[in-house]
């Protein structure tokens, strides 16, 4: 019989597994793989329902077996037997009152008794749903609660233990590894047309967004108030003389390019040698002359503008203008996209050599932290804190997408094998119920005659 059983519940589960199967192949759902995964039955499926209907067979078998000493115990007691046989007929009778009633109780929960749709039986495939609902709302509230992640989180101790395992050269070593391996693997994903693109459109962004005269005529002022600028002026008048040496015959040929048609050229000789050497004098003195009225001069218009750069309008207004139109050159955008070619390459070579700068300086700080971290309370309270409140950040402002993982895959499960599967994992332990309940029930009716008839008596 058992046999028999068996191959039917086979063929039963081929059916349905084709079923879905082809059903799957018209049209899938999403819900199809987690579908599948719960109605397919594995190896140790199998072996779990068949332990399930030996435990049915074992119960069913010990009622029937008190059914039996009921009837005879019944005859032997109308038969003249001896008060014995009535004790035995009463414990018999309550055992079968007992089993009957858990094996309700039990199949209740997967299907109807005999069929009969009784209400508030079928608990599991009628009330699926609801089940999960109640599933999900438990898990939100007994597990992803702030106070219970904090709790949790706290006796791990995350700050010591992770600072314990940072400093060991060999992990530093590995974290360095992967975070450079991440880091390539991030730049080499990223399009450099579409990072130049980004970082051209923010600088500007931020260039045009900001006012940058107040900004440079304070650090004009600064510059000429602690003499930074003299080096400038020291540098020029330098080079101005060195060129004006070097270059006599230009200075006089422009001179004397520039002088009317109708001059003789010997008075644009002289000329253009009397302008040469003003010039030349002039460069010389201003060289050697650290208080030559023209640096003077210089220092009063450059304090003069510096002023003007923070609170003439008209000033400003230029400004401005000037530095539009500095970033609107293509040059300027050309050279801001670079930047980010040139920094890429920087990085990548970087991150590639095990005894480049970055790497070596990586390393080193995760040993550093990993250090403070295993020593220091105050270091790993904070990482703590910092864990602890990213934790509960998630489980509070997505608990409900977390629950709802459980609630909607609860419900793309099939009821009737949803059921099915429950039974073969937690039936067996269930069949022990309806044993316990004929055993229980016997003793409990045979106590209740003995304490009747004592009374009785």
């Amino acid at each position: 019989m058992c046999g028999i059983t068996e191959r039917v519940e086979r063929m039963e589960q081929t059916k349905a597994a084709e079923k879905g199967a082809g059903a799957g192949g018209q049209h899938a759902r999403p819900g199809a793989a987690v579908n599948r995964a719960m109605t397919t039955f594995s190896p140790a499926d199998q072996e779990k329902q068949r332990g399930v209907r030996r435990m049915k067979l074992t119960a069913t078998g010990l009622l029937v077996f008190v059914a039996l000493v009921y009837v005879l115990s019944t005859w032997a007691h109308n038969s003249g037997a001896g008060s014995w046989a009535a004790y035995v007929a009463a414990a018999s009778e309550a055992g079968m009152v007992g089993a009957l009633a858990d094996w309700f109780a039990v199949t209740a929960l997967f299907r109807h008794p005999l069929g009969i749709p009784i209400p508030h039986t079928a608990i599991i495939p009628t009330k699926k749903d609801q089940l999960g609902v109640s599933l999900g709302e438990f898990v939100g509230e007994n597990f992803l609660s702030e106070d219970v992640v904090r709790q949790r989180l706290r006796a791990v101790g995350i700050g010591s233990r992770l600072g314990a395992w940072l400093a060991v050269p060999e992990h530093a070593d590995r974290v360095t590894a992967e975070l450079s391996t991440a880091l390539r693997g991030a730049l080499t994903v990223l399009r450099d047309s579409d990072v130049q693109a980004v970082v051209g459109e923010a600088i500007t962004r931020r260039a045009n967004a900001q006012e940058i005269g107040p900004g440079i005529g304070k650090m004009l002022e600064k510059v000429v108030a602690d003499g930074g600028h003299k080096r400038v002026v020291d540098l020029i008048v330098t080079r101005a003389h060195d060129w004006l040496v070097l270059h006599r015959d230009e200075v006089m040929d422009a001179v004397e390019g520039g002088a009317p048609g109708w001059t003789p050229k010997f008075v644009d000789r002289k000329v253009g040698e009397r302008v040469y050497r003003e010039l030349l004098r002039f460069a010389t003195e201003m060289r050697d002359m650290p208080g030559h009225p023209a640096r003077s001069a210089l220092d009063r218009f450059l304090t003069d503008f510096a002023g003007d750069l923070q609170s003439d309008t008209d000033t400003r207004a230029r400004v401005e203008r000037l530095k539009g139109e500095v970033l609107g050159r293509g040059e300027v955008q050309d050279l801001i996209a670079s930047a980010w070619t040139a920094v890429r390459s920087m990085i990548v070579s970087a991150a590639e050599d095990e005894r480049s700068e970055l790497r070596l300086r990586v390393r080193a700080s995760l040993l550093s932290l990993g250090s403070r971290m295993a020593r220091e309370r105050k270091v790993q309270d904070k990482v703590d804190q910092w864990v602890e409140d990213a934790a509960v950040y998630v489980v509070t402002t997505y608990r409900k997408e977390i629950t709802s993982l459980i609630t909607d895959t609860v419900a793309s499960w099939d009821a009737e094998h949803t059921t099915k599967k429950i039974e073969a994992n937690i039936g067996r332990d269930l069949q022990f119920i309806r044993i316990n309940g004929t055993v229980v029930g016997s003793l409990a009716g045979l106590l209740i005659y003995t304490v009747s008839h004592a009374l009785g008596a």
